[in-house]
């Protein structure tokens, strides 16, 4: 009997992007996926196989019910699931196996007790999906206008606020990072996205990259407003992130902006195929160090540009490649990002980020909200 090497996947589409692109098929409850060849085959419950015949992008579907008939009768009802597996896999004489990284630990465990050989595969299952079709990049195109859209209501609260003190006020309530959060998904969920963890962070906060932000909102402070919501239907995220201040920055948060604005802008002259992720990156590395912001620490505290220039975006909000230290290149189809960002606790932080389709000889920008600091 002649075997091939397959694919085999089991995990939910709804969080496994790999499985999501090898299907498109969105579904809650895990299931298993095999790739044999050019053949792709589905096994799933009776619950998803009527879904799952009219949405997927298969070659075949395969129902648990078809393979329980065969089990003998005094196998425990506990071992089902891996008993089909098993007879599924036979069935399709299929004996080797490359599995995901993250791939069941027991299920793998007891597939080599069965006699199956496994292999495990690093980083992106189908790394193909990487390079974006251009139905792909419309989707993410797609994804950034509706978070242009919510990033105007945004702007807007933060124009009609008044200052009174220490604080923002919008129709007669002290805005917070809160209230300007809960605005901005509820725009986004209206447009068919979904959005979690959107920062909105305003002074000292700002300092901490990844601080979501909380309570009031403060004149004449940096606001860092970074969204990253995914579109329900097609699962294309978008990342845009601008800094703010209603009122007046202070002159060396306006110096720290401007580094930041010209260490991005270098960095998209840079962007083109063949070129390593790493040479970007050290590009706005010196500068932001030659406009005078150098990243040290302080009091044992990290500070100026602490993370790296840029990630790979698409079906997962970070994916290859990655523009920091490391062997990354960029190929024509990436579409990455380009977030240089300053960060010093006495003053807070200042962070852009961009979208960019790579080209064969630069980059197209498919972010285009505009960069303005000051909010009168």
């Amino acid at each position: 009997m002649r075997y091939q090497k397959a694919k085999l996947i089991f995990d939910t589409s709804l969080s496994n992007a790999d499985l999501y692109w090898a299907t498109h098929f969105f579904a809650p409850d895990p299931f298993y996926f095999v790739q044999k060849g050019g053949r792709k085959i589905l096994l799933l419950s009776d619950l998803e196989y009527g879904r799952a015949k009219n949405e997927a992008q298969v070659s075949q579907v395969r129902t648990q019910s078809f393979y329980k008939s065969r089990l003998k009768k005094n196998r425990r009802p506990e071992n089902y699931p891996f008993d089909i597996l098993v007879l599924f896999l036979r069935d399709l004489k299929i004996r080797s196996l490359v599995v995901p990284a993250n791939f069941p630990f027991k299920t793998a465990l007891d597939l080599k007790r069965c006699g199956f050989s496994l292999t495990s595969s690093a980083g992106p299952f189908f790394p193909q999906r990487l390079i974006k079709t251009p139905a792909e990049k419309k989707e993410i195109q797609k994804s950034l206008r509706a978070v242009s859209q919510s990033f105007g209501k945004a702007m807007d609260i933060l124009r009609k606020s008044r200052i009174r003190g220490h604080s923002l006020y919008f129709q007669g309530q002290r805005l917070t990072s809160e209230y300007l959060r809960g605005h901005i998904e509820q725009d986004l969920l209206s447009q068919g996205y979904t959005a979690e963890h959107t920062i909105v962070a305003c002074g000292k906060q700002t300092a901490d990259p990844h601080c979501v932000g909380s309570g009031p909102l403060r004149p004449h402070q940096p606001i860092i407003i970074d969204i990253f919501p995914r579109s329900r239907k097609s699962g294309y995220y978008a990342d845009m992130t601008r800094t703010v201040v209603k009122g007046r920055a202070s002159p060396a948060l306006k110096k720290m902006y401007l580094a930041v604005l010209r260490s991005q802008r270098e960095a998209m002259g840079q962007i083109r195929a063949g070129v390593r992720g790493s040479k970007i990156h050290h590009t706005v590395c010196q500068t932001l160090e030659t406009c005078g912001f150098k990243t040290n620490n302080k009091k044992g505290l990290p500070q100026g540009f602490i993370h790296s220039t840029g990630h790979g975006l698409g079906l997962e909000i970070h994916e290859p490649p990655r523009l920091g230290p490391g062997p990354d290149r960029l190929q024509k189809g990436h579409v990455i990002t380009i977030e240089p960002g300053l960060y010093y606790p006495p003053i807070g932080g200042v962070r852009l980020e961009d979208v960019v389709y790579v080209t064969s000889k630069g980059c197209e920008r498919l972010s285009h909200y505009p960069q303005i600091l000051e909010i009168p």
